[in-house]
């Protein structure tokens, strides 16, 4: 709840003129029983028009008060409980752009959706009710309780003796509903992974004809989460039904005895109707606050979700040049000695995981001077792609030192490091925009260098063939383009800066090899200037490197230009002569 609290902080003179006027409105409403009261004890009595139609008029003027002061206390509550939810989801997004690769594998994507959207509407529920439910339900209870006392004790006590059961009721059972919605809102986690994948995945589930497999699986992880939210739903709905049990014996009790004490000549017709209605209140109050606990539940199980990712330290702080390693030698880009784990997490109730794995690099080592070019090839899962994300600082060496111009990679801001790099990573996003933002994507590059960009990738052709050429809109993730096209227009968009250290990881998979040759060579001639990094299963890619890193393992096992490694490094050897043969 500190979460929201402190959100709220941010609108608290809105908050603070919301709740005032629900205040006032709710002050207002609980006069209108006593109006009516007078109206039938006092007023109509006397048998006078006049001073019915005064009242009545009166009475009719304080409900257009009541009325206006809680609508307009409504629309503003709304208003503040929607604008902190916004303050949520933007400075959620914002960390989430800013954790770790190890912090984002721990929390994991569908947790993160899932805190983005139902943990944050929770929120937006809670500092509603808090706006609102909070003033009207007590004043109701509180004020219903007085006004009572003060027109008759022996009928109020019947309340005033419930009160203490029915809050005791509620407290405890709220105390069981906090971990219950945790556990229902990591449930929604599994959820939503399961549908992503199915839905990323959808034209292969279909091509293996495993619609109903998947459905079946959806279908046990969302009969799983049913089962928890309705164990939750029932535990917090154990109040509602004892609450009206006493409710309802307590009103029967306020008319038997209400009726007597008329007969009597104790008290007048009209006391007992206004205390009916006031009783009334009392119990819209109780139920209130009912609704209150539930919903506070929900939400501080929400809250403590996404309060563990915005309030989560980074893992990735900027060190100070005593803090960092010092390069034992040249390169504008070094590793040294670099082992890598992606460790192990435990878990937490804020949902927390993370995974264990086995060591991903040992003793890795390598130089690259500016301007010269690294090939990385092995066997799939050997290590590659950790390479670039400890160079581009995804993730924190274990042990060992990553340098990029003299320095280690830890006391670069993250902005200041990355900019420095143009990038195509293995299954990159094509976002549903245009395809000149595609390329550009939001940075200050002109049209020429986009068309620049575009002829070097070898997309020129295919981007011409479309009507609206560079303005043609690709789908959700380029639904709507080629395995090869999506590629051409990755690599155009790691060019279009004109990046001082090109990464290419895996980016040419899609093309043949006549557009993977015309695409390197493009490259090579123009980007000279640019260190090049790329990743490879083909040798006929890096075969030109400067020089190649064989990895198998995560180890290094082979390190030179292409003809040394033929000499030097057997598995090299093999896979040259595999795939040499395979073209002839």
């Amino acid at each position: 709840m500190k979460l929201i609290f402190r959100y709220m902080g941010r609108y608290k003179k809105y908050i603070f003129i919301a709740m005032v006027m629900k205040l006032v409105g709710t002050v207002v409403e609980l006069l209108l029983p006593t109006i009516f009261e007078h109206i039938i004890d006092k007023v109509v009595p006397r048998g006078e028009l006049i001073p019915v139609l005064i009242w009545g008029l009166g009475m009719f003027l304080t409900a257009i008060l009541c009325r206006e002061l809680n609508v307009r206390a409504n629309r503003r509550g709304i208003d503040n409980a929607h604008h902190v939810s916004y303050d949520v989801r933007q400075d959620l997004f914002k960390k989430t752009m800013d954790l770790s690769g190890a912090q984002f594998d721990a929390f994991g994507l569908p947790s993160i959706i899932s805190r983005m959207t139902s943990d944050s509407y929770n929120v937006q529920s809670a500092v509603q009710q808090l706006q609102l439910m909070c003033v009207r339900a007590p004043m109701m209870l509180i004020g219903g309780i007085l006004v009572s006392l003060w027109m008759d004790v022996r009928l109020a006590l019947i309340m005033v003796i419930m009160l203490p059961l029915l809050i005791a009721i509620i407290l405890g059972v709220s105390a069981k509903g906090l971990p219950l919605y945790a556990k229902v809102q990591q449930k929604l986690d599994v959820v939503v992974r399961v549908m992503r994948e199915n839905i990323t995945g959808i034209r292969v589930v279909k091509a293996l004809s495993k619609g109903d497999y998947e459905k079946r699986r959806f279908a046990d992880v969302n009969e799983d989460m049913t089962k928890s939210d309705i164990t939750a739903t029932t535990v917090m709905a154990i109040p509602g039904p004892f609450m009206q049990l006493c409710l309802n014996t307590g009103l029967a009790l306020v008319v038997i005895i209400g009726a007597g004490r008329v007969d009597k000549g104790l008290m007048e017709p009209g006391v007992i109707l206004t205390f009916l209605t006031y009783f009334n209140m009392v119990t819209m109050g109780v139920m209130g606050l009912s609704r209150i606990f539930m919903t506070m539940s929900k939400a501080s199980a929400s809250a403590n979700r996404i309060a563990a990712v915005i309030d989560s330290d980074t893992d990735l702080r900027v060190l100070s040049e005593d803090e960092a390693r010092t390069p034992a030698g040249d390169g504008f880009i070094r590793f040294e000695n670099v082992d890598f784990s992606y460790g192990e997490d435990s878990a937490d109730s804020s949902g927390f995981v993370g995974q264990t794995r086995e060591k991903a690099l040992s003793n890795i080592s390598f130089s690259v001077k500016r301007g010269e070019s690294l090939g990385i090839i092995g066997p799939t899962g050997c290590g590659k792609t950790t390479i670039i994300n400890l160079l581009m600082r995804f993730y924190d060496v274990t042990d060992g030192g990553v340098f990029v111009d003299g320095r280690d990679v830890r006391t670069y801001d993250k902005d200041e490091l990355r900019r420095r790099f143009g990038a195509v990573f293995q299954n990159d996003v094509v976002f549903q925009d245009t395809l000149r933002e595609n390329i550009s994507f939001g940075r200050e590059v002109t049209e020429e260098d986009v068309l620049e960009a575009v002829r070097d990738a070898q997309a020129a052709e295919f981007i011409a063939g479309l009507p609206d050429g560079l303005d043609h809109e690709a789908a959700i993730k380029g639904a709507n383009l080629s395995g090869g096209q999506k590629q051409r227009l990755l690599v155009s968009r790691a060019l279009a800066a004109k990046p001082e250290i090109l990464v290419l990881d895996d980016s040419s998979s899609a093309l043949d090899y006549k557009t993977d040759a015309a695409m390197r060579r493009a490259i090579a001639e123009n980007y000279g200037d640019s260190t090049i990094i790329m990743i490879a299963q083909r040798v006929s890619s890096v075969m030109n490197m400067t020089n190649i890193l064989v990895l198998d393992n995560g180890k290094c096992i082979g390190y030179g230009t292409h003809e040394e490694l033929l000499r030097t490094c057997k598995p090299y050897r093999d896979t040259f002569k595999v795939q040499m043969g395979e073209i002839e």
